[in-house]
């Protein structure tokens, strides 16, 4: 049996029978014949199912985002925030899907020459916890309109989660098996990229798991796409809004509890702002509330599962040995972690350069932007960099040095559904969302008409 253990209160509260390896393999079959079918529809067709989709969504947004805070411990109103989120991201590819993948026509010697976009059949989903509605629909909502079939292996602890997902296209009225969500542990996900019916996979996790998916799908010769971890840099520069970078920091490395890819995990301080800024940022820090986290005034809640919050203590106790200092927070209750800001860091530490996956952010400082940058891009990973400052014009000519997959200015790293997401390094390869996401699960067929 799969369980999801609620936890805040570390009581059971959902319980799931796992597939056997005879079911898995009935399910693929069923999702590709389904594909068979669902390729042949309309753009018209899928946008309408797409557009009930979003409509469902926003509808239950409080009754699906009260279950993410039950199983993974998010705050409610950030869980609520999530659900919407989904809905855009539906509207969006319903909007825009078939205005993407129409033929592009290439002027060569031939009567008429072009590329096409079509499906390629069942896609394998592996999703995280952390975001457990967006990470799903932001893959299934345009793999769904090219025409692709879904398989989805969900996180174990958020299996609840995926059993709403399925049903948001059920209730949609998307034709049976065109999205299904598999209870299954990752032990089977092997067997499953090897299954000759599906034709491509897709995770959001972290290096390890990448790796061997991609080492898996590369052996079947099938695509694969990842978006792995990262150790963003928060760079504010002297001449920056300082309240307004106060703010957005605060936001940027504590909401979902810090357990984000994209959080902001090492602050980097110009040294002439860093007592002033470090000053405004303890405080705001110290005053946001944690606790339940179906309480709606609750912004830090728990850490998704015990273990995490041992490996961040084990992380913070490492670094402060070796000399880093608690500003604030740094102690563990089960599976809370309070809200954390380390100052004194160096770069050989665990919270400099590891992925600090909750409520912690490692303070450096730094005298030129030429320093930041060197910081910045002193990580095995290359998700995303924010950089606060007033001259514009300056930090543009600098974008180009940032070894990142986005570079935000004046704002904290977030994904849009207009916007290509994904890093490099370890962080990952390929993209999701906005027209280059769309096209990662197709064949682009070159027609040559002489």
């Amino acid at each position: 049996m799969i369980q999801s253990i609620n936890p805040y209160t570390g009581e059971k509260i959902y319980e799931f029978q796992e597939l056997s390896d005879e079911e898995i393999i009935n399910h693929i079959e069923f999702v590709n014949q389904a594909f068979l079918d669902w390729k042949r529809t309309s753009f018209a067709y899928r946008k309408e199912l797409m557009e009930k989709a979003a409509t469902i969504l926003k509808e239950k947004a409080h009754e699906y985002g009260r279950v993410i805070a039950e199983e993974m411990g998010k705050p409610i109103k950030q869980a609520i925030a999530e659900v919407e989120k989904c809905a855009w991201v539906c509207t969006y590819y319903a909007q825009n899907a078939e205005g993407f993948l129409e033929n592009e026509y290439i002027k060569t010697d031939a009567f008429k020459s072009y590329v096409s976009y079509e499906p390629l059949g069942a896609i394998l989903a592996v999703m995280p916890w952390n975001y457990p509605f967006w990470q799903v629909f932001r893959f299934a909502a345009p793999a769904l309109m090219v025409g692709n079939t879904a398989l989805l292996k969900h996180a174990s602890n958020v299996m609840k989660c995926a059993e709403l997902i399925e049903e948001v296209f059920t209730l949609a009225g998307f034709p049976k098996d065109v999205f299904k969500s598999l209870t299954i542990k990752s032990d089977k996900v092997e067997q499953i990229i090897k299954n000759p019916l599906v034709k491509a996979v897709t995770l959001t996790g972290s290096k390890p798991a990448g790796s061997k998916v991609a080492s898996v799908a590369a052996s079947e010769i099938k695509k694969s796409v990842l978006e792995l971890g990262g150790n963003n840099a928060f760079i504010v520069l002297k001449d920056a809004d300082i309240e307004r970078a106060v703010k957005v920091a605060v936001n940027a490395r504590y909401q979902n509890t810090g357990q984000s890819c994209i959080a902001a995990k090492r602050l980097l301080l110009q040294e002439e702002i860093a007592s002033e800024f470090l000053t405004q940022y303890v405080n705001a820090v110290k005053s946001t509330k944690s606790g339940n986290p179906l309480d709606e005034d609750t912004y830090i809640g728990v850490m998704a599962r015990e273990d995490l919050a041992e490996e961040l203590e084990e992380q913070v106790q490492k670094s402060v040995e070796m000399g880093a200092k608690i500003l604030c927070g740094g102690k563990r209750d089960k599976a809370y972690f309070e809200p954390t800001v380390l100052a004194n860091v160096k770069k050989d530490m665990p919270v400099f350069k590891e992925e600090t996956f909750g409520p912690v952010i490692a303070v450096v400082t730094f005298k030129t932007i030429e320093d930041a940058i060197e910081l910045s891009n002193n990580s095995e990973f290359g998700l995303g960099v924010s950089v606060f400052t007033e001259d514009i014009t300056k930090i543009r000519g600098y974008i180009k040095e940032f070894d990142e997959g986005a570079v935000f200015i004046n704002d904290m790293v977030k994904s849009d559904p207009r916007l290509p997401f994904g890093g490099i390094k370890i962080s990952g390869f390929g993209r999701e969302l906005s027209h280059h996401g769309i096209k990662e699960f197709v064949n682009i067929k070159t027609v040559y008409i002489h």
